[in-house]
């Protein structure tokens, strides 16, 4: 099952922008995101987030 971004974002909660994406991916396992989730943010295409919306913009291009 793919990953959608509101499913992303949930497991974002609480994260400090700007964040690197090593730290987001953390964040994110730490929420009990799952190995696709995890997958899906390993994979967008920049390193560094302002906010959730960058976030959702990356997902996007994916």
């Amino acid at each position: 099952m793919a990953t959608n971004p509101i499913q992303l974002q949930k497991h974002l909660g609480g994260v400090d922008y700007p964040v690197d994406k090593r730290t987001l991916i953390q964040r994110a396992r730490d929420n009990g995101a799952d190995d696709e989730a995890l997958r899906t943010l390993e994979n967008l295409p920049a390193d560094r987030f302002n906010s959730p919306n960058d976030v959702s913009e990356a997902f996007g291009k994916e």
